[in-house]
């Protein structure tokens, strides 16, 4: 298959060139003149656009055609009505039985339809070629507040709040921009050194047992942003509800990164504090303010309509046995695109929890590694050592005993590690493996991708991977004739693979 090249990096505006420093009421507006903006991306063509970015409405649908793994829940969940709703507008006996190209009449649209002004792009919201220059660290440095001196603890380590930063930016894959004037308009901590004392334990506005502290909090968020952006992206959900019940249907006219952000101001908000936090004076007032206007950073396009997937394999030896265990989910952490599956090593059918398997995981492609660290691989399928441009592949959960270094070249077949429990959340020994372009997580199997949005088959050596709608773990992979599905354990004959 043909791989793709990265595209240029065309922008729409200049940042402005901030004077001096300032502080700050969380969610008070920033003038232009009062912030200072890291150095503008180099390479970028400017021409100017309003920067309201107004766009007018349009009617949602009165109908829908059922497509291939539909279900009437599904239906439901992204036009935000009920299956019983459903079932009385169009009279259907079975809930579980739909065909596909049958009519579904839906419901009006109660509610409110979210404000027509698009806040950011799509590449701010990921972590996309546009942050590649940005120096997480530098930037949090230089400024006054509270962050620059703070310190939390991450895998029983202490690290510096920029570090936090970057982590949870590469972790997730998110605009560490965007997570950082987040934490600005939610807690004051870049430019204010004594912020107010709540912010201090929940600064991103998540208040729960477990979720104290920085690294924490940005993870929190980091993880609703991602729900926001691939919820609309790739599952082409229409609607959210406010904690309160309120319920919102996101304008047609909006882009992916746009409804993100106001998914994720709506958490912990009431709705008319949402309506000031989505406003042009709102939170994009303080994202202006620190690194000028946001559509100044656009890639375009960030996923190219053509998109494929370069060929890969298997990721161990030909002639060993694995097991698929864990059908499409979330890349890193459940909001993010289902863009990852499980594969078990070999073991006894007793072998279980977690250990360091003595098999080795290997590369599914030729490229460099760009990261190894914290239970990730982060194998870069273009080999121009950068992480946010092109196709690259994730591992996680290799131990760090034998796990290839950062900047080995690598051919397909060549060892990258032993499959563990180590990063992220596991309960037993096995290998994630997810995909990304561009800093977006590609999903192993888009059942309602928006328009415009390539649906790219994740295919190792030959089986296509496939997913259930609305299933997170289960699904399939098919080879011509041949099947497997995704189980648990070594014992079950569906989930057994060799190459």
């Amino acid at each position: 298959m043909r791989e793709q090249t990265s595209p240029v990096i065309i922008v729409t505006a200049t940042p402005p060139q901030p004077l001096e420093l300032s502080t700050r009421q969380p969610g008070e507006q920033i003038p232009f003149a009062t912030m200072v903006a890291p150095p503008q991306p180099e390479g970028l063509i400017v021409p100017t656009l309003d920067p309201a970015r107004a766009y007018t409405p349009e009617a949602l649908p009165e109908s829908y055609v059922v497509q291939a793994g539909d279900t009437l829940s599904g239906i439901a969940q992204r036009f935000g009505t009920t299956v019983d709703q459903l079932i009385a507008m169009n009279q259907i006996p079975d809930a579980s039985l739909l065909a596909v190209g049958q009519l579904i009449s839906l419901p009006s649209v109660t509610g409110t339809i979210s404000p027509a002004v698009k806040i950011i792009p799509d590449s701010e919201l990921v972590r996309s070629p546009a942050t590649a220059s940005f120096d997480i660290e530098g930037y949090v440095a230089s400024l006054p507040g509270y962050l620059t001196g703070y310190q939390d603890q991450v895998d029983e380590v202490e690290v510096s709040g920029g570090a936090v930063v970057r982590r949870v930016a590469n972790d997730f894959s998110v605009n560490p921009r965007l997570l950082l004037a987040l934490l600005e308009y939610r807690a004051g901590w870049l430019f204010d050194p004594e912020p107010g004392a709540p912010s201090l334990v929940y600064p991103m506005g998540y208040v729960q047992l477990g979720y104290e502290g920085l690294y924490k909090q940005l993870s929190w968020a980091a993880n609703q942003l991602n729900v926001g952006y691939y919820g609309w992206r790739n599952r082409d959900e229409l609607w959210f509800t406010f904690p309160d019940g309120i319920q919102v249907t996101y304008g047609t006219g909006l882009n992916a990164g746009t409804a993100a952000v106001q998914y994720f101001l709506s958490r912990n908000q009431t709705y008319d504090g949402w309506l000031a936090d989505v406003a042009p004076t709102g939170f994009y007032s303080t994202y202006l303010g620190m690194f000028g206007d946001p559509f100044a950073y656009t890639v375009d396009p960030l996923l190219p309509p053509d998109l494929t997937q370069p060929e890969m394999h298997f990721p161990w030896a030909q002639g060993e046995t694995w097991y698929y265990t864990g059908g499409p989910h979330g890349a890193f952490a459940a909001g993010s695109a289902w863009a990852a599956v499980d594969f078990a090593p070999p073991g006894d059918t007793e072998t279980a929890g977690c250990f360091v398997s003595p098999e080795w995981a290997r590369a599914v492609a030729d490229g460099v590694v760009v990261r190894s660290e914290n239970g990730f691989v982060i194998l870069d399928l273009d080999m121009d050592g950068n992480e946010t441009t092109g196709w690259t592949v994730v591992y996680l959960h290799l131990a760090t005993e034998g796990r290839v270094p950062a900047g080995t070249l690598v051919r397909a077949g060549d060892p990258v590690g032993h499959p563990s429990c180590e990063g992220g959340v596991s309960y037993a020994t096995h290998l994630h493996i997810g995909r990304r372009y561009n800093g977006e997580w590609i999903p192993a199997h888009c059942h309602h991708c928006a328009p415009g949005v390539p649906n790219v088959p994740f295919v190792l050596s030959g089986w296509t991977i496939q997913g259930w709608e609305g299933q997170e773990y289960q699904g399939f992979m098919i080879r011509g004739e041949d099947y497997r599905q995704a189980e648990q354990g070594r014992d079950n004959p569906l989930n057994v693979l060799t190459w």
